[in-house]
């Protein structure tokens, strides 16, 4: 096995780090939608986060040095829903590691949760 399977191997493996999470409700008509509230100070849509708001939401996933990276950059949320797995992994000069958990565990979760919001 190399190193780099082994990395891999790691990062399928369930994540402690705190998920996102999705607050739906029932609406007359049957269909379920994403309550419009605000989550830990910021706006339910990524796509509408500052800069601050990514940095914030990184921090508190448990990325403290991580999270200096995407201030760095200038990443708001608007950035961070077009990112790719290689920027991540190569743009932000981040440790492979935390770059894989970040791009697996919360960058793509929140470009589909995206993605599914805003599709219909």
């Amino acid at each position: 096995m190399s190193l780099l399977e082994g990395v891999v191997a790691e990062v399928k493996e369930p994540c402690s780090l705190p998920m996102l999470s999705v607050d739906m409700e029932n609406k007359e008509n049957g269909s379920v939608g994403v309550k419009n509230s605000m989550e830990n100070g910021r706006p339910p849509d990524p796509a509408d986060w500052a800069v601050m708001d990514v940095v914030n939401y990184f921090r508190t996933a448990g990325f403290e040095e991580q999270a200096s990276a995407f201030q760095e950059q200038e990443i708001d949320g608007k950035s961070l829903l077009l990112m790719t797995r290689n920027d991540v992994l190569t743009g932000l000069q981040l440790k492979l590691g935390p770059a894989l958990k970040i791009y697996e565990y919360h960058v793509k979760p929140l470009q589909t949760k995206h993605l599914k919001n805003n599709s219909s």
